[in-house]
């Protein structure tokens, strides 16, 4: 396990000028929390910080990378303005939702149903002073209207409970038709399988010409409801939307012929969103521009 997060930090695009000072930042991080298991704040962007601590992986993965999902979470900061939209499906503690308003200072929705979570969450809303441009939920996301019982004890792949599972909490569960007042120039889902549910209560958003690029994740995990994530990809296809890959380095956009294995980000009027790539102020994070 910790080989393999070493290989993965040594390997990350943003490490790529000082592999060993991400290195020593992992290994200064185990040593540290040993001695303070509290929350600590740290740099995240140059206008924003996180609260992170001992065993939240996503978060730390930011810390020694930057950006750990690198090229998803750079296409946000470049793409966003601070007049549109962004809603956050499955926001976690709030990594897009602080480059996003926190950053960019776009409106966010943050959409988070674990409730202990959603506290890490409204945490991180809270020391970055963006709750005026932040509506953070504590529901779930689906096809209609319920109670969905969910996991609680998965740390960042927390996901609605099979029948087997015990660990749950009960979560209210809504449309995102009904819980957005403006169509999102971006939105991000990452719901562990439930992407399907997601998109069957987001029609008439799918519909809106606003909404022009949306960042998701398809790794399998629908199998574990019995979904197949290629009719996620042809729903997609059948409101205009085409599978991308960005490259912040180059300010790229790189054609897919089909989803990946993690994020892929869906974009229509791809001229428009190339467009804002290419013209994004810089960013800073950490000892770099992108």
């Amino acid at each position: 396990m910790i080989l393999d997060t070493l290989k993965f930090i040594y390997n990350h695009p943003f490490n790529d000028d000082n592999k060993l000072g991400a290195i020593a930042r992992f290994i200064k991080w185990q040593i540290g929390t040993r001695l303070n298991p509290y929350p600590v704040v740290y740099p995240y962007t140059e206008h924003t910080r996180f609260l992170i601590w001992k065993g939240l992986s996503g978060a730390t993965g930011n810390l020694y990378c930057g950006l750990l999902e690198f090229g998803d979470m750079a296409f946000l900061l470049h793409v966003l303005r601070p007049d549109d939209a962004f809603v956050d499906i499955g926001a976690n503690v709030g990594a897009y939702t602080i480059l996003a308003a926190g950053e960019i200072g776009a409106k966010t929705t943050a959409i988070e149903p674990i409730p202990s979570t959603f506290q890490h969450l409204t945490g991180n809303i809270r020391i970055n002073n963006i709750g005026d441009k932040v509506n953070a939920l504590n529901i779930g996301l689906g096809k209609e209207r319920s109670v969905i019982k969910f996991t609680r004890s998965h740390d960042t792949v927390n996901h609605v409970a099979t029948a087997n599972e015990t660990d749950t909490v009960d979560v209210q569960v809504d449309k995102l038709d009904n819980v957005i007042d403006k169509v999102p120039f971006v939105i991000k889902i990452d719901v562990e399988g439930f992407e399907t549910e997601v998109l069957n209560g987001a029609n008439r958003t799918l519909e809106n010409g606003d909404l022009k690029a949306i960042i998701i994740e398809l790794n399998g995990s629908g199998e574990r409801y019995g979904y197949d994530e290629q009719l996620i990809h042809a729903k997609l296809l059948g409101f205009g939307f085409k599978p991308f890959e960005y490259d912040p380095m180059k300010r790229q956009l790189i054609s897919l012929t089909t989803y990946g294995m993690h994020n892929t980000i869906y974009i229509r009027d791809v001229e428009q969103v190339q467009n804002r790539l290419a013209t994004a102020r810089k960013i800073r994070i950490r000892h770099r521009e992108i």
